[in-house]
């Protein structure tokens, strides 16, 4: 006789359980499945799918989800809202508070869900936002902190008073040594200042008949070159205060000179650039006529491959070592071309300044002729100066603000602008560290500048000089 067959319902329950410990009962149209997962001898015990976090480590401070509370009422129970507060959250949610004091996490807050960093574990903590811990200056809002803008000292820590510095924008009178001498010339004489113990030394006098008009150093610093109204560009030796040579050639006053490593040019008003060689007898071994006036700034790129000069017919023209003609003719400035500097970190860049009627500093690739980028100082530009230790230059001005003004190449954001001559600012020199300018006007005073960081410490400039605060006369 055959048994009947059970119905076989496709699960498998476990041991001590059938089908009849599962059931489906009806709420108010909706379905609800219970389960008795429990053995027969302990059917009353039952699991639910609840979860109560525990509120003591859910640090609802973080979020800020506690804000300060109000303050208690005249007569209310203090006592009784603490203890309501321990039986509704917790016995220790009240050590959890916002920075201000206690608060209330049911009424709502302003800054609800604005996470925060907790600063409740410690430097060592994996939370941390650093393993450097809290003292490192980074945060939850910004994780680098901006860099603080370099200071530059406003005031000139060192002032000599020059009598007879001359106020014309085609002159240029001063210049620093290699060896850390200071040429100035005042009227018809040629001072030197070394820098080391502010000695004086005059190194000639022209005579009543003449006046300075330019001096510069050649980069050993051994021999210095001057200029005269005359047209004469005279040699001497600096240690020994001794004249080596007198070249001729021009027709009237030498207002700029610049060395490479072995030729000696000279612009003049007469319009010709003429290149000297000392060892050669005669006056010049080359003349570079070029512009249609006066020549009034002259620089010999680095590498002494490429001449650059400026004239007040607002030309710059750039000549190749070995050519008489200008390899480049820039026209863009509108005034007189005397600011010009040679970028030593950058081949072929060279920057320009334009004077009264043009106010800007342009920057040119004169490998290709082509402007790199234009900026209006609102100033005339009587010098530039690149410094060898950051990507930084200088500019002197003059009409209407004399001010100096330190630049970041190539954002050409503004480092500091420094103020004190009460004239046009001609003249500018560099020290050979790189870290002081002195700059000269026809306030009659020589003002020293610390504007740039030294080589190993670019981070900061620190308001240090070898020489005492002061003013001195440099004759």
């Amino acid at each position: 006789m055959d048994l009947p067959q059970t119905r076989k319902t496709g699960l498998n329950l476990p041991a001590g359980m059938n089908e009849t410990s599962l059931r489906l009962e009806t709420f108010s149209g909706s379905f609800r499945a219970l389960s008795n997962l429990s053995s027969p001898s302990s059917r009353s015990s039952t699991c639910s799918d609840r979860f109560i976090p525990c509120r003591s480590s859910s640090r609802l401070h973080t979020f800020e989800l506690i804000e300060k509370g109000s303050p208690v009422k005249e007569g209310g129970n203090e006592a009784y809202n603490r203890l309501l507060k321990s039986e509704l959250f917790g016995a220790d949610f009240g050590s959890f508070s916002s920075p201000a004091g206690q608060g209330s996490p049911m009424s709502p807050s302003k800054n609800m869900l604005r996470f925060k960093t907790d600063h409740s574990s410690g430097p060592n903590s994996p939370y941390s936002p650093s393993i450097l811990g809290h003292d490192n200056g980074f945060s939850s809002e910004a994780s680098t902190p901006p860099k603080l803008p370099r200071k530059v000292p406003k005031t000139p820590h060192k002032v000599l008073d020059a009598p007879s510095l001359q106020d014309d924008f085609y002159l240029n009178l001063v210049d620093w040594s290699s060896q850390n001498v200071l040429a100035v010339g005042l009227g018809t004489c040629v001072y030197l200042w070394t820098a080391s113990n502010s000695k004086v030394t005059r190194l000639c006098d022209l005579g009543p008949g003449d006046s300075v008009c330019s001096v510069q150093w050649t980069r050993e610093g051994s021999y210095i070159s001057v200029g005269t109204n005359l047209g004469q560009v005279q040699v001497w030796d600096g240690t020994q205060c001794k004249r080596v040579r007198t070249f001729g050639g021009h027709q009237t006053r030498a207002g700029v000179l610049a060395w490479n490593s072995r030729i000696l040019s000279s612009g003049s008003r007469d319009r010709n650039i003429l290149q000297h060689d000392l060892r050669v007898s005669s006056d010049y071994i080359c003349k570079l006529a070029g512009h249609k006036s006066e020549v009034c700034g002259l620089k010999w790129s680095h590498d002494d491959r490429e001449l650059a000069s400026g004239g007040n017919d607002n030309q710059l023209l750039v000549w190749n070592q070995h050519s008489q003609q200008p390899t480049l003719r820039l026209t863009e400035h509108t005034a007189a071309v005397k600011a010009i500097a040679w970028s030593p970190h950058q081949s072929s860049l060279l920057a320009s300044g334009g004077g009264t009627a043009d106010r800007c500093i342009r920057f040119w690739n004169t490998s290709n002729g082509h402007q790199l980028n234009s900026v209006d100082t609102g100033s005339q530009v009587c010098n530039l100066a690149w410094s060898k230790n950051v990507n930084e230059l200088v500019s002197t001005h003059g009409y209407s603000q004399n001010q100096i003004m330190v630049w970041k190449y190539p954002s050409m954001a503004k480092v500091s602008t420094l103020t004190g001559h009460s004239l046009r600012v001609l003249y500018l020199a560099t020290s050979p560290d790189g870290q002081t300018i002195v700059t000269g006007a026809g306030d009659e005073t020589l003002r020293f500048w610390n504007v740039f960081p030294s080589l190993k410490a670019p981070a900061l400039v620190k308001d240090t000089s070898l020489w005492s605060l002061g003013r001195t006369h440099i004759r």
